[in-house]
């Protein structure tokens, strides 16, 4: 039976104990939330785990309130077919504290969670010029090192010998790389996005001024993100360039690699 799934069979105490150390620390101690009881000074439940029996995935949410809009932490976790390496499949982080963005949302006020091609480009403005990245609603809290150990610690304890995550973004998989994952297939891909950002690449080329295009984009992690999100890679098919397709990675449980497709190019 997959690791999860004979998880998921535990009583609900110990299963979420161990669900809970994919949670940072720094959460329990910035928001005041009892690591133990998962509760608030207000005794509201501010952390709530999805593990159902017999299933074979996971979600943890917490949130500073239970009233909140959104989670300061969020994460689905599944079984892969190869029973030794656990699916990361989904992680949101806000910091409560700081300006929110309606990029989830539609302009006539609907939801678009996930959905990509529907579009809010006064709020997606608003959130670039703010220094969010595509897909933010709010600033993360830097926590990607700390959450990198925590998965470590769960999939030792659970018996993980690998991390499977698919980067749904441009500066998503970035920043797994900086953080010890490499790609199964697509790094020649990541490598020419770099070399055509480059002047007098088709990609560089492409950068017209607009507010999804601007010329440091080429520069930023963050900007080419705005720039692929845009649909970029989609108006160079002539150059080989399919669209953005968010590739998948790993890394070894307690092991990192040393990957780096965009050197010299800061956040």
């Amino acid at each position: 039976m997959s690791k999860i799934t004979r998880l998921n069979r535990l009583p609900a105490k110990e299963k979420n104990e161990y669900y809970s150390l994919l949670i940072p620390d720094s959460l329990f101690e910035r928001f005041r939330i009892d690591k133990a009881t998962g509760q608030n000074d207000a005794g509201e439940q501010c952390i709530d785990i999805e593990a159902p029996a017999g299933g074979s995935e996971a979600s943890i949410q917490v949130k500073r309130t239970p009233s909140d809009r959104d989670a300061l932490f969020y994460i689905e976790v599944r079984d892969s077919r190869d029973l030794v390496r656990m699916f990361w499949d989904f992680i949101l982080v806000n910091d409560p504290e700081l300006p929110r963005f309606d990029t989830d949302v539609t302009p006539e006020g609907g939801d678009r969670w996930l959905n990509w091609r529907r579009r809010n480009h006064k709020e997606e403005k608003q959130a670039l010029e703010c220094g969010l990245a595509p897909g933010q609603v709010r600033r993360g809290m830097k926590l990607t090192s700390e959450f990198n150990k925590c998965l470590d610690v769960f999939c030792q304890a659970v018996g993980f010998k690998s991390i499977g995550l698919e980067a749904l973004f441009y500066h998503n998989a970035i920043l797994y790389e900086r953080h010890g994952f490499r790609y199964f297939d697509y790094e020649k891909v990541m490598r020419r996005i770099h070399e055509e950002f480059q002047p007098g690449g088709v990609l560089y080329a492409r950068l017209d001024g607009s507010t999804f295009r601007q010329g440091w984009f080429a520069e930023s992690v963050r900007g080419r993100s705005w720039c692929i999100h845009s649909n970029i890679l989609d108006e160079v098919w002539e150059a080989g360039f399919d669209p953005w397709t968010p590739p998948l990675m790993y890394r070894m449980v307690g092991q990192r690699f040393s990957v780096n497709t965009v050197p010299g190019v800061g956040y």
